[in-house]
């Protein structure tokens, strides 16, 4: 039996200050929940302080994404050496809004996933289809490349500490989210592979 996972990514909301009172306020409200994973992925900004906060709790603290290299000239970006000396114990690739917005690639989310397995972190890889793939019925091709092509080299044991989220790019702003039977279609499709 799968231990059940429960992921909030706080995207570009809260501040530091806002960040360490949420998870205090989470704390007092799952400190007897077991038998879950709880991760919050508050702006890279506040992992320190929110990991902090969350010391010593049953709650886990996730970037919500990282650069596959070390260090170097990236303006703007973080390392996931970076995210993991700030307290993350996992970290967010792939995610649909950075396959979207940002033009990240399945080669990318590759770079990134051997970066953090590198620096100590729990990966938690999004894949999911876009409206036109879902139309044209290429969720379950488009979700095998997208693991073939981000998961490429890793190791049995790697896989199984990672996580795998189906996380369609499609939920963004069309309002046509997946339904409890496609993401039970999608969820059973991926634990094949």
């Amino acid at each position: 039996m799968r231990q059940p996972f429960i992921a909030g990514n706080w995207k570009m909301f809260k501040t530091v200050h806002e960040s360490v009172v949420h998870v205090k306020e989470l704390r007092a409200l799952v400190k007897d929940v077991q038998g879950v994973d709880i991760v919050v992925a508050p702006p890279a900004t506040a992992l320190h302080a929110a990991a902090e906060a969350a010391r010593n709790s049953n709650i886990a603290i996730a970037g919500q994404n990282c650069h596959w290299e070390r260090e170097g000239a990236f303006t703007g970006e973080v390392s996931a050496a970076m995210v993991r000396e700030a307290g993350a114990e996992y970290v967010i690739l792939g995610h649909s809004e950075r396959r979207t917005l940002f033009g990240e690639t399945d080669l990318e989310v590759h770079k990134k996933l051997r970066a953090a397995l590198t620096a100590g972190l729990v990966p938690i890889v999004c894949i999911g289809e876009t409206l036109d793939q879902r139309d044209r019925q290429q969720t379950l091709s488009v979700l095998d490349q997208q693991i073939q092509r981000g998961l490429d080299g890793a190791t049995a044991d790697e896989v199984a500490a990672m996580v795998v989220a189906y996380e369609p790019v499609r939920a963004i702003g069309t309002g046509r989210n997946a339904t409890p039977e496609q993401a039970g279609e999608a969820h059973a499709h991926i634990r094949l592979r």
